[in-house]
């Protein structure tokens, strides 16, 4: 469809007056049935704060070698709701998604809402329609900005064109090898060990590991004594070699962890008496992940061994209690 022919209908509402002012490919119907209007899905939070989603997106971009999706929306707009279908339901995409990209939707279904995020990032959903999907490096610079009728065939999304764009824009892999190099030479330089944690991209235990370490009260004492670093199994290229190297047998399942001295030696590992921990939430495995910075320490103190385990098993209780 063109620009022109996006916007079909107008009504007396402010509904209708953004879908006029604001060109899209398709909304929702207008008038009719307003029960049928309220069980439409919430793709966009309209409450959320784009610029804080953004932030937090790019913290873990930075983290994982990602890129961070944007995708300027809003709930009336009928070709929204297909491209995020498109997102779900193809498996293919989906695997794209989650291995490269942070996704953030941002809500401009309103006047002047998040205009000035388009702005920033130098795109035109304003003059070329909604959804308008940006890239962003894990810097923050929109390295992409792409309108989504050039993805369209007939009345859907094309799969073959969206994974393409996917594709096209996603990070170059990291080399584990040397960024394995890297984090024990700063370790050296720093006097400090590595937290070395191997996983992958559908580990739902690695993304909590992860959320877990980034904490800043986590982060601050953790960092007394250790450089952590992650390594992706499945994105990072020569991720084998090190899993052998510290793991043999590749067995115990991710997230695994091995603690290890500056010169590259494995102090102590994630396999406890009842196998590896993982991400620790028994009362069990968190013992064995606690005597792991136990012996291991330099820096950090009694108290901050405590805190690390006191936020363990608040967190354990969260998950236990839903």
């Amino acid at each position: 469809m063109t620009v022109q022919s996006r916007a079909k209908m107008l009504a007396l509402s402010l509904v209708v007056l953004v879908a006029f002012l604001l060109p899209v490919r398709s909304a929702w119907s207008f008038g009719g049935d307003e029960a049928a209007k309220k069980d439409k899905p919430r793709t966009y939070d309209e409450m959320a704060d784009a610029k804080a989603d953004i932030a937090a997106a790019l913290v873990k971009a930075k983290n994982n070698n990602k890129r961070v999706l944007l995708m300027f929306g809003a709930n009336w707009c009928g070709w929204c709701h297909k491209l995020h279908g498109v997102f779900e339901s193809n498996r293919e995409i989906g695997k794209t998604l989650l291995y490269e990209y942070e996704r953030v939707n941002i809500d401009i279904g309103k006047m002047d809402k998040n205009m000035d995020l388009v702005r920033k990032y130098g795109a035109r959903a304003d003059k070329e329609g909604v959804p308008y999907l940006t890239v962003l490096d894990a810097d923050g610079k929109a390295i992409a900005n792409q309108e989504t009728g050039a993805l369209e065939e007939g009345d859907h999304h094309d799969p073959a064109k969206v994974k393409a764009f996917l594709d096209k824009w996603k990070a170059e892999p990291l080399d584990a090898r040397r960024v394995f190099e890297r984090a024990l030479s700063q370790a050296g330089k720093q006097h400090k060990k590595v937290f070395l944690s191997f996983g992958a991209p559908w580990c739902g235990w690695c993304r909590r590991l992860e959320d877990f370490l980034a904490r800043e009260e986590i982060a601050q004492v953790m960092g007394k004594d250790f450089v952590s670093l992650k390594i992706d199994v499945d994105r990072m290229t020569g991720a084998d070699e090190i899993v052998k190297r510290f793991n043999p047998s590749e067995g115990g399942g991710l997230p695994w962890i091995v603690l290890v001295d500056a010169k590259g030696g494995s102090l102590i590992t994630s396999f406890g008496p009842k196998g590896n921990v993982g991400y620790p939430v028994e009362p069990f495995e968190i013992a064995h992940f606690i005597d792991m910075l136990k012996k291991t320490k330099t820096h950090m103190t009694d108290d901050d061994i405590r805190k690390v385990e006191q936020t363990l098993q608040k967190v354990a209780e969260d998950l236990r209690q839903g």
